[in-house]
């Protein structure tokens, strides 16, 4: 790997080397095995992966233009160890914002003990009055969480930002894995990778306890996407075929009495849970916009009577807000009565005026964030910025204090990843996902590692331009736990690592719809898959 690795130096804590040319423990072996490899071998395999990508239909929307879903072939490795603080930590985080939606949407005991002003809520664009009251059948809001998590100096891990509503990047976590295996099938000869291909077995335990009491023992379920022109539109696809439920678009649901029913060439059947890929002002043009062409009229009302479930809830958008993010460790402490296993990157609540003028003084030093934006829309980063970029977000932080907030700048960490003919240290991020089902919380193990692709860039987000890799999360000593539902996926023996699945059977084709559907199809890229 000489030749590969010449000239590395990382401007940041460097996931792979601890030192020149000196691995960490968990990627020795992985250092050993790119050793063997020159230049063009590494090329080879990376036209091998984009022949697999494009030849299943993995592919990303960026600027319009449909492409390989970027995947560094590089993967980021994870101790037992690390994986367990990040594991307890993101089901600590999701136990204590479930318990703040509920709360939230119910007494708002947290406002009147003053946790949190509510001021703050009654601001926010993202609470959503319509959603009081409506009462999932399990007490689930949060049925899939993605949770944000950079790594700064010394490798300690930090949440940068909390995704409710739909996070989106799961089915590129398996697909990942699954190209991997086949392009570089030797390396896991020597790591015991826990599988990452339970996932859609889990989604689906967790959907069908959601059900509505009502339901019988046998819940219809179905994958609501905006439509084909969506960004994540082949993830919708992946999921529904993955699960063996139906993917609808809205114009396929009719909803009658309080009962949303399917459209289908044998008549109409009645759906009990929809695991929605739409933002809520697109969901139900009864209660949210009226123009909108991707939803259902009167959803809303048959969730609230208690017929159908809709997962992830109406309403989660205000736990997603940056400026609520901020009180995510007093919720943990209000909650659950325990300190935050992963903290919150330092940042400034400009709705404060004194912390306001202070952030105003250096915003060349800060990062700027909306506070209802996603997927790196709106985001300045203060040292990158130009004057003429700063100046404007003055004005606009000025204008609208409630509406931003500023964090210190993280050095994420850096991985090697592959650029041009050589391996060159780009920041990476990484978002678990986590599935609850009403009795526990269980978090993939691994989730989407996301690569500024740059130099220097600190924006990992695909929509912007970024790439991937895959995380592999390495067993401790001893079997393999795997998911009841999936035993197939167990390791028979140390260093095994299970045969990557076949490509799942095309799904149903969805023809165009009209040109104001695109649009709609297409906004959701920025109102609800941006987080990608």
């Amino acid at each position: 790997m000489g030749d590969l690795v010449d000239g590395y130096d990382p401007p940041a804590w460097d996931e792979m080397f601890e030192a020149t040319g000196v691995a960490r423990a968990p990627y020795r072996v992985l250092n050993d095995a790119l050793a063997t490899l020159s230049g063009d071998d590494f090329n080879r395999r990376c036209i091998a992966r984009d022949r697999v990508f494009r030849d299943q239909g993995i592919t990303f929307s960026l600027s319009g233009e449909e492409r390989p879903f970027p995947l560094d072939l590089v993967p980021r490795i994870l101790s037992a160890a690390e994986w367990s603080v990040v594991e307890t930590g993101v089901i600590q985080r999701v136990r204590a914002l479930e318990a703040f939606l509920a709360d939230m949407y119910g007494p708002a005991a947290i406002l009147h003990d003053g946790i949190i002003p509510a001021r703050i809520i009654a601001n926010s664009v993202n609470f959503s009055r319509p959603a009081v009251g409506v009462e999932p059948a399990n007490g689930v809001r949060i049925l899939v969480a993605g949770i944000d998590l950079v790594r700064g100096d010394g490798g300690r891990f930090f949440v940068l930002e909390d995704n409710l509503r739909t996070p989106s990047g799961i089915s590129y976590v398996i697909e990942n894995r699954r190209s991997m295996a086949r392009v570089f099938p030797e390396l896991f000869a020597s790591y015991r990778v826990r599988p990452v291909d339970g996932y859609p077995a889990r989604l689906l335990e967790a959907l069908s306890a959601a059900a509505p009491v009502n339901c019988g023992s046998a819940p219809t379920i179905a994958v609501l996407t905006p439509g084909v022109y969506n960004s994540a539109y082949f993830e919708h696809t992946f999921l529904a075929r993955q699960m063996g439920v139906e993917l609808v678009e809205g114009r396929d649901l009719v909803c009658r009495n309080n009962t949303v029913f399917l459209r289908s060439t044998t008549g109409e059947q009645r759906v009990d849970v929809i695991y929605r890929r739409l933002d809520d002002d697109y969901l139900d043009p009864l209660h949210f916009r009226p123009d909108s062409l991707v939803g259902c009229p009167g959803i809303l009302n048959a969730a609230r009577a208690g017929n159908v479930t809709l997962t992830n809830a109406v309403g989660n958008g205000v736990a997603d807000d940056k400026l609520i993010y901020t009180y995510v460790p007093s919720m943990i402490e209000y909650y659950l009565g325990e300190k935050a296993i992963l903290p919150n990157v330092d940042t400034y609540r400009l709705e404060d005026p004194d912390q306001l003028a202070y952030a105003l003084e250096r915003l060349d030093r800060l990062v700027l964030k909306p506070v209802d934006a996603s997927g790196g829309h709106g985001l300045i980063i203060g040292p990158h910025a130009d004057a003429e970029t700063l100046a404007k977000a003055a004005a606009a932080i000025a204008a609208d204090p409630r509406g931003w907030i500023a964090q210190e700048v993280v050095a994420l960490s850096t991985s090697p990843t592959h650029v041009g003919t050589r391996l060159r240290p780009r920041h990476v991020d990484l978002r678990p996902f986590a599935i609850n089902d009403g009795n526990s919380i269980w978090v993939a193990p691994g989730g989407l590692t996301r690569v500024a692709l740059p130099e220097g860039s600190l924006v990992v987000n695909s929509s912007q331009g970024g790439g991937s890799k895959d995380t592999w999360v390495l067993a401790e000593a001893g079997p393999i736990r795997v998911s009841p539902a999936r035993p197939e996926l167990a390791i028979a023996s140390p260093g095994v690592f299970p045969p990557p699945s076949l490509p799942p059977d095309p799904g149903p084709a969805f023809g165009p719809g009209t040109q104001q559907q695109q649009q709609q199809q297409q906004q959701q890229q920025q109102h609800l898959e941006a987080t990608c």
